[in-house]
C-alpha cells in the first residue's frame, strides 16, 4: 500500500509518500480502507518531534473508511461497515489498522468525509464544553482561532448550550466564518483581553485556547474571577513555565492542559461523545466546514498551509 511516512523529524519536507507493507492485523484489530484522513495540529507536533515517537512512523490520528477485514475477538463490526476513529496513529495511508475499542460506526446520514473531518475535533470540542468546563446558558465563552476546525465546532457547540461566544480571528474572511458559526462577537488578537472586558464587564467564564504561547497571558487576563483557562493546544508554540501564584493574583483562576485520551478513557464515554456529535451532524444542528482536500501524496503541502494559517475549517487527505 501507499502511505505518508516520517523517517526523521523536522519540517513538512520530512513527510514522504512511500510504498509500505500492508499493516498487520492482530486480535482485537480492524483493517480499514481509508476514505479520508483528518489533518490536525497534533500531526504537526508529531512530525516536528515535539511529541516524540519512535521512527519511522505513519502520522495521522483521525480518519474514516470501510472495514476490509476484522481480526480475532472482534464483535459488533463487520466487513463493509463505514467507520471512523480518533486518537489512533497511522491514518495517513491507504489502509489503517484500528483497535475495535477505538472504532465508531458512522450512522446513516453522515458522509464518510464528514465523519473523518469531525471525529477528533468533535470529540475534543465535546469534552471541552461538557466536561472541562460545563458550558451553561448565559456563560461568556472566549474561543481562539474561531474560524479553524476546532474553533468552528467549539463555537457551534457552545451556542447549542446557550452561551455567548466571543471569537478571535486574524482576517475579515475568518471573521465571517466565525459569525456564520454563531459567534456573537468577533475580535482581532491585538488587545483582545481589554476588548473582552469591555464586552463582559468582568471577563469570560472560560477561555478555549489552542494557540498557546502567543495568546496565553492575555487569555488569563480575559477571565473573570474563578474562571477556567483550557489550554488544549499550542499552535503558536509551547507556553513557558507558569508561576501558580499568578492564578491567585488574577482572581483564583483555574488552569488545565487537557488531552483527548483522558476524556474518552472508557468505551461508554467515547460512545456518549460520539453519539452527540454524529447526532448533531445528522440533524443539521452541527455543520463541518471542510476548506481543503489534498491528495495523500501532498500531505507536506497540507501541513505547510495549516502552519501558515492559510486554511480555515477542516483539512482532509484523500488516498
Amino acid at each position: 500500500m501507499r502511505a505518508t511516512v516520517v523517517s526523521a523529524t523536522g519540517g513538512p519536507e520530512v513527510l514522504t509518500y512511500s510504498d509500505c507493507p500492508e499493516p498487520e492485523l492482530n486480535p482485537g484489530d480492524v483493517l480499514v480502507d481509508v476514505i479520508a484522513s483528518g489533518v490536525n495540529f497534533i500531526d504537526v507536533y508529531h512530525r516536528m518531534g515535539r511529541y516524540p515517537l519512535s521512527l519511522p512512523f505513519v502520522p495521522g490520528n483521525e480518519g474514516a473508511g470501510t472495514v476490509a477485514a476484522v481480526g480475532e475477538d472482534v464483535e459488533g463490526v463487520s466487513v463493509g461497515d463505514v467507520v471512523a476513529w480518533a486518537n489512533v496513529m497511522g491514518s495517513y495511508a491507504e489502509r489503517a489498522v484500528v483497535p475495535v475499542s477505538h472504532l465508531l460506526l458512522v450512522p446513516e446520514g453522515v458522509e464518510p468525509e464528514l465523519a473523518a473531518a469531525v471525529t477528533l475535533q468533535g470529540l475534543t470540542a465535546h469534552y471541552l464544553t461538557h466536561s472541562v468546563h460545563e458550558v451553561k446558558p448565559g456563560d461568556d465563552v472566549l474561543v481562539h482561532a474561531a474560524a479553524g476546525g476546532m474553533g468552528l465546532l467549539l463555537t457551534q457547540i457552545a451556542k447549542l448550550r446557550g452561551a455567548r461566544v466571543i471569537g478571535t480571528v486574524s482576517t475579515e474572511e475568518k471573521e465571517e466564518l466565525a459569525r456564520q458559526a454563531g459567534a456573537d462577537e468577533v475580535l482581532r488578537y491585538r488587545g483582545f483581553a481589554d476588548a473582552v472586558r469591555d464586552l463582559t464587564g468582568s471577563g469570560v467564564h472560560v477561555v478555549y485556547d489552542g494557540v498557546g504561547a502567543a495568546t496565553f497571558d492575555e487569555s488569563l487576563a480575559a477571565l473573570r474571577p474563578r474562571g477556567m483557562m483550557a489550554l488544549y493546544g499550542q499552535a503558536s508554540g509551547p507556553v513557558p513555565p507558569v508561576d501558580p501564584q499568578l492564578l491567585a493574583r488574577e482572581g483564583s483562576l483555574f488552569l488545565t492542559r487537557p488531552s483527548l485520551g483522558s476524556y474518552i478513557a472508557t468505551k461508554d464515554e467515547l460512545a456518549w461523545r460520539a453519539s452527540d456529535i454524529f447526532g448533531w451532524l445528522a440533524s443539521g444542528r452541527l455543520r463541518v466546514h471542510i476548506s481543503r482536500r489534498y491528495p495523500l501524496a501532498e500531505a507536506a503541502r497540507a501541513h505547510e498551509d495549516l502552519e501558515a494559517r492559510r486554511t480555515t475549517g477542516k483539512v482532509l487527505l484523500i488516498p
